[in-house]
């Protein structure tokens, strides 16, 4: 697990699927007045240069967030993502990228609160050092999966999960699951977001309909599942295809915002004609 860095695949189609989604939840949340706690199980370093041999070893970013840098036809949401980025980039060109945790803070206000958990321990000096004296934040070297029993529930009783492992590890799906039904024991009407690879593997396909059911059996605002598939396996079936966020008590205005912005994901970020997305969602 520790051998993971997120340097070298930042930006890349998978980042800009998940943070476009991240960004709308956490609009939708900063719409109440009432404060709401961000917990990030796999937080990273918070953000990441482009220009450096990490980013430039693959060069994943070239296929996800700079084919939308220059784009004059962005749907609204995709609008918003791009202007954070560029406002992390302080409105010149494209050297870094946020990550998960800049993007809270820069949609956060003064009374929320970040909880953010990071294993590795580089990164979690990096991001001690961007994020660690912000009021409200609480940056911390540890197993992310394992707080969640301290963090919820919030005392605000309004909280956003974000569960994103690199999953290297088959282990990591089965602690995905674990964690999503303890965290909506603890917690029903916690907003959480759960990034899942496109993969060949048995346990990539499977993770979301075992999410499916636990959101079922426990959640009171439903779910919503989305999936964009950008790229074809190699020869020998290797590859990210795409990401799911699987997100349980969506925001009821998650799946139209989806439902336009998807389809446009589609033709900007595809790299084979069969590109395509899903979308899914059970609302109670």
């Amino acid at each position: 697990m520790l051998a993971y860095r997120h340097a070298f695949h930042a930006g890349n189609h998978a980042d800009v699927f998940k943070h476009l989604v991240l960004a709308q939840v956490l609009r939708r949340m900063g719409e109440k007045d009432k404060p709401y706690s961000y917990i990030d199980t796999h937080a990273g370093a918070g953000g990441y240069s482009l220009e450096g041999r990490y980013a430039h070893k693959r060069n994943e970013f070239e296929e996800g967030i700079a084919r939308l840098w220059n784009r004059g036809d962005l749907p609204e949401a995709l609008a918003d993502y791009v202007a954070l980025v560029r406002a992390f980039n302080g409105g010149e060109g494209l050297k870094q990228y946020p990550g998960s945790p800049a993007f809270a803070q820069m949609l956060g206000r003064g009374d929320d609160r970040l909880r953010l958990y990071e294993l590795h321990p580089t990164d979690h000096r990096i991001l001690q050092a961007y994020l660690g004296h912000h009021p409200n934040t609480q940056v911390t070297q540890g197993d992310g999966f394992a707080a969640l029993k301290g963090e919820l529930p919030p005392p605000s009783r309004r909280g956003v999960l974000l569960i994103d492992p690199s999953y290297e590890l088959k282990t990591d799906y089965v602690k995905v699951l674990a964690a999503v039904r303890e965290a909506l024991t603890r917690f029903a009407e916690c907003v959480i977001l759960v990034w899942i690879p496109q993969l060949q593997l048995v346990e990539s396909a499977q993770l979301p309909h075992r999410l499916q059911a636990a959101a079922d059996a426990q959640a009171p605002r439903g779910w919503l599942h989305a999936r964009l598939t950008v790229r074809q396996a190699d020869e020998r079936g290797f590859g990210l295809l795409g990401s799911s966020m699987f997100v349980i008590n969506p925001p009821w205005t998650l799946h139209d915002t989806l439902q336009q912005t998807l389809p446009y994901l589609v033709d900007v970020l595809g790299q084979y004609d069969g590109a395509n997305f899903l979308l899914e969602q059970r609302a109670t």
